[in-house]
């Protein structure tokens, strides 16, 4: 009888230990990830300082796609991130994370993370306004405007004399004008004469002849 209970309760405990998630499971389940990094890297909100954290999945059955960050003892959380599901072709044996462009000397963004075997993974957002900056920082700088370069001298090439240069004389003011005077009265003047005197000098001819007529007819009678 005692064999009997004893065989049972093993038999039962075997079932509550097989029934239990083990760490393989768990890990599964929320994608335990630990990643080290040798210099600062950024995720969206604050950017981490070189170190180990752990990545995980946070504890939700309605999204899968939260991701939390912890410190190495995850007795610490730094950051809770909304992410939105990523998908490659190829799974890796291994964890594979990605990093997004950044300007020179800025710290490097973590931009996709994948669980070890699998396809689906997570991928970080960040603000549109920082990456229009980066874009900007990573165009090339155009370059700068030549500067015009002087003509060479020729030994028949004499330098140029500068140009006098004509100062304006400050302009007097001008005089007060002339009392306006009274126009003169017009002159009488007699006309010329147009008639010519060639008629009058016959008609006293003919009065001549008429009077030495007469004194001739005078004289004839008187003898």
């Amino acid at each position: 009888m005692r064999a009997y209970n004893a065989i049972t309760t093993a038999f039962c405990l075997g079932l509550l230990c097989a029934a239990l998630p083990g760490p393989a499971r768990a890990d599964e389940w929320n994608k335990k990830t630990n990643v080290s990094f040798s210099q600062p890297v950024e995720i969206p909100g604050m950017v981490l300082p070189a170190g180990q954290y752990v990545f995980k999945l946070a504890d939700s059955q309605s999204n899968r796609d939260i991701v939390q960050v912890f410190n190495k003892d995850e007795n610490h959380i730094y950051k809770t991130i909304l992410a939105i599901p990523d998908y490659r072709l190829q799974p890796a044996d291994k964890t594979v994370i990605t990093f997004e462009e950044r300007a020179a000397g800025a710290p490097r963004a973590v931009k996709e993370w994948f669980y070890p075997g699998d396809n689906y993974g997570e991928e970080f957002v960040y603000p549109r306004v920082k990456k229009v900056m980066v874009a900007e920082a990573s165009k090339p700088a155009p370059p700068a405007p030549m500067a015009p370069q002087p003509a060479p001298a020729t030994a028949d090439s004499a330098p140029a004399q500068p140009k006098p240069v004509e100062v304006a004389q400050a302009s007097k003011p001008a005089p007060p004008p002339a009392p306006a005077q009274s126009a003169p009265a017009p002159s009488s003047k007699r006309l010329p004469a147009t008639a010519s005197s060639t008629p009058l000098l016959g008609l006293l001819g003919l009065c001549s002849l008429g009077v030495a007529a007469g004194l001739r007819a005078l004289s004839r009678r008187v003898a």
